[in-house]
């Protein structure tokens, strides 16, 4: 069982994270939250799941649990709610009497919980070490140094920076302070779309685009940090050519891209992905058919452009969980996703007669997603209950006004 995927595989070069992954450094700080304060209940205490509860009811309203679809079934069971990021972000929100809000997620998905949720509600992350490599591939230095870029090459001022969800709140500051929006994976079009038809960028960066411009030929999107999900979505949907995409890597002079080809290139992609759906093959899905056959392959646009060419269904997390809610029975589906989701819609369907296998051979959780266990949970629940609250998550005053911004924009859009 292969539990990682090698740099090479993904055409990168290790850095600090890759090889605190892999285990061969050590990073006290993005460490922080594993050894917890007091006692963590050990993984084979046989009262986890009734010490869960008992301390949820103690609770009662003013705790609410949120669950990403990623995270482990003993987790999902004492969600509240359930969904990605964002999603779960407006239901704390939609929960203002709420006094703690506990993420059962990432990092970044915690940050913009607390950007939507007001003052008097706290934002819990269970361990703080559950981060997002991609996240973490881009560096608000980093962006910032990319803008400096684009500003030299003369482009800057025509260009609208675009940034997933999958984001921190630096970077999605950084989006709102330079008049862009912030999309999902199931937006992504809409957001693309708002983009180009922003025309010429202000002189100010804090200047918001104007909503009635009609748009300029020269009009470029600076997307961050999925390479992946704004290929595919500028080509695949909105008709662009691979050619009219550049790829920006922040660990090169310029990003390795010259002035000519920014000045070309109407997406400017940041070199990140995402480590489980990058993990994704061509050959993943030509051996899903062989092995199958008549099965149907549904990937996320997370996935690398070539995998998500020969599937033949394209859709975010929701959109998944939708198609096989609707497939007929008896039908076959290789789903390429998070395997916590996978398992858990195979066992859903499998009474009407749904087989549904991940597309991938090899076992592929999320490494920092699975960080958020029963014990965990357990120790926060019982900590807020005996009146502790552990592992706040708070955005700064500034950065939350641009990141709210950028959200804001989101939301506002057709």
């Amino acid at each position: 069982m292969r539990a990682v995927t090698t740099a090479q595989t993904l055409d990168v070069q290790p850095t600090p994270l890759a090889l605190l992954l892999l285990g061969r450094e050590a990073d006290p700080r993005s460490e922080r939250g594993v050894e917890c304060p007091g006692d963590l209940p050990a993984a084979s205490d046989p009262d986890l799941v009734a010490r869960a509860r008992a301390a949820k009811e103690k609770l009662g309203d003013r705790v609410f649990v949120l669950g990403h679809h990623y995270q482990r079934d003993e987790v999902i069971e004492f969600a509240d709610v359930t969904g990605d990021s964002f999603k779960l972000a407006r239901d704390a929100a939609a929960r203002p009497d709420a006094e703690f809000i506990v993420f059962c997620g990432v990092h970044f998905m915690a940050e913009s919980a607390d950007i939507l949720t007001g003052d008097n509600q706290q934002v819990i992350l269970p361990d703080l070490a559950a981060g997002c490599s991609m996240a973490d591939m881009a560096t608000a230095e980093q962006v910032a140094e990319c803008w400096d870029v684009l500003t030299e090459a003369g482009v800057a001022e025509a260009t609208v920076p675009v940034s997933y969800m999958n984001s921190s709140a630096d970077i999605k500051a950084f989006t709102g302070k330079h008049g862009g929006t912030i999309c999902t994976s199931s937006n992504a079009k809409r957001a693309l779309e708002w983009a180009f038809a922003q025309g010429d960028r202000p002189a100010s960066p804090g200047s918001p685009a104007s909503p009635g411009s009609t748009g300029s030929t020269d009009t470029k999107v600076l997307f961050l940090p999925d390479q992946h999900l704004g290929r595919n979505t500028a080509v695949r949907e909105l008709g662009m050519t691979l050619e009219d995409c550049v790829l920006y890597n922040p660990h090169k002079p310029n990003g390795g891209l010259t002035v000519e080809e920014l000045r070309a290139a109407k997406m400017i992609l940041w070199r990140g992905h995402c480590s489980v759906h990058g993990r994704f093959s061509l050959e993943s899905v030509r051996d899903v058919r062989e092995r199958i056959p008549g099965v149907n392959v549904l990937v996320h646009p997370e996935c690398k452009h070539e995998v998500v060419a020969a599937a033949d269904y394209v859709g975010s997390t929701e959109h998944i969980i939708k198609t096989l809610e609707a497939a007929p029975a008896g039908s076959k589906w290789a789903i390429g996703t998070e395997l916590n989701l996978v398992r858990r819609l195979a066992n859903r369907f499998a009474d009407e007669g749904k087989e549904i296998t991940f597309l991938d051979k090899t076992v592929c959780f999320c490494s920092t997603m699975n960080r958020i266990d029963l014990p965990h949970l357990v120790w926060t629940l019982e900590s807020l209950a005996n009146g502790t609250v552990i592992n706040r998550i708070e955005v700064d005053r500034e950065t939350e006004s641009f990141a709210k911004l950028a959200l804001e924009r989101m939301l506002s859009l057709p």
